[in-house]
């Protein structure tokens, strides 16, 4: 080989093995940041990782939210578990009982969900698929009324028929 030649072949060698390891270091570091979403009977079981930031979601339980200033606190449910969760800032408009609610935060040493992030459906034809889907799973939600992900038919409301479709 002439050493022109094998000078490229080192630089391209050196080149994939920088690239590598940027993308092996990219990957580990965003690592770090990922949030599972777990549901309230997850949680309850002890299945969400400990000391870690996770999202979950479900129901506003009726009669729960309670208000002192900033601060509120109020019970999500998949009706086969409860979780209080408590947060301080202003909740979503949209907030209100018996709505679906996908909250990001961690777990307290009494148990207690503290939220960093509360997020409300934003119509009536929508909920998180996240929660319509624990929702199901747990039977408060039965197949035909659940809500497709892209926000298209819902509780009561036909699907209707695919785009392209006749």
């Amino acid at each position: 080989m002439r050493p022109a030649r094998k000078r490229r072949l080192y630089l391209v060698m050196l080149i994939l093995v920088g690239a590598g390891a940027f993308v092996s270091l990219a990957m580990w570091g965003l690592g770090e940041y990922k949030m599972y979403f777990y549901k309230p009977s997850e949680v309850v079981r002890g299945e969400t990782p400990p000391g870690r930031a996770f999202k979950i979601g479900g129901l506003v339980k009726e009669g729960s939210v309670k208000r002192d200033g900033a601060t509120v606190e109020f019970t999500v449910t998949d009706t086969l578990a409860d979780v209080v969760i408590r947060y301080t800032g202003s909740l979503p408009d949209l907030f209100r009982e018996g709505q679906g609610i996908v909250a990001d935060g961690r777990l307290d040493a009494n148990g207690v969900f503290e939220a960093t992030n509360v997020l409300a459906k934003h119509d009536e034809n929508y909920m998180p698929p996240e929660v319509a889907q624990a929702l199901q799973e747990s039977g408060a939600m039965p197949p035909h009324e659940m809500a497709r992900p892209d926000g298209v038919g819902g509780p009561g409301k036909p699907l209707g028929k695919p785009l392209g479709t006749q």
